[in-house]
């Protein structure tokens, strides 16, 4: 079975549920929904801007060059198989 199939089939079912409700909790569902989807949209598209940006630091450049060289481990160890 198909993606597109297997989603067709869960709203068919859905709906299904829905059709014993009054046209008041069918109009509160069609907005909640609807603000639902605003929020979801809203927060990808600021997490996708938040992934991008300056780096922020007090530390001047020098200063965070220094702090990834003494960083560094290097060891000549060769393991054996």
């Amino acid at each position: 079975m198909r993606t597109a199939d297997i989603n067709t089939t869960i709203v068919d079912g859905y709906l299904g549920l829905l059709d014993n409700l009054s046209a008041n909790n069918k109009l509160d569902l069609i907005s909640k929904l609807t603000a639902s989807v605003k929020t979801d949209l809203s927060n990808k598209k600021s997490s996708f801007k938040k992934a991008f940006g300056a780096f922020d630091s007090s530390k001047s450049a020098e200063e965070i060059i220094e702090e990834i060289r003494n960083s560094r481990v290097s060891t000549r160890k060769i393991e054996s198989f």
